[in-house]
């Protein structure tokens, strides 16, 4: 007996890890929004940076930025990084911390 891959949401999937979307938990008009981006149940994508709360994905050549609410109405399935990704590979983006982001200083 084969084990379900595991279903996370998009703002738990770990940066740099390519993953699948499966599913959109939104109503008709976040599908629209996100069809208009690029991005369909099936599509490949990965976390390329956090900023905040918000996240920039690559998907393809798009790279889209896509607040907390959004990303937690995604779901995705992580998948295995495999020689033909260059998706996640090919983009050189600094982590910055939330409070560098937000000015704060300890």
């Amino acid at each position: 007996m084969s084990q379900q891959p595991q279903t996370i949401q998009l703002s738990d999937l770990p940066h740099r890890t390519p993953a699948r979307l499966t599913e959109i938990r939104g109503g008709r008009h976040l599908t629209r929004r996100l069809l208009a981006l690029g991005l369909r149940q099936g599509s490949s994508l990965c976390v390329v940076q956090r900023r905040g709360q918000g996240l920039v994905l690559a998907s393809g050549d798009a790279r889209i930025a896509v607040g907390s609410g959004i990303a937690e109405k995604l779901w995705v399935t992580p998948e295995a990084p495999h020689s033909g990704c260059v998706t996640c590979a090919q983009d050189d983006v600094e982590q910055v911390p939330d409070s560098e982001h937000l000015g704060l200083t300890s």
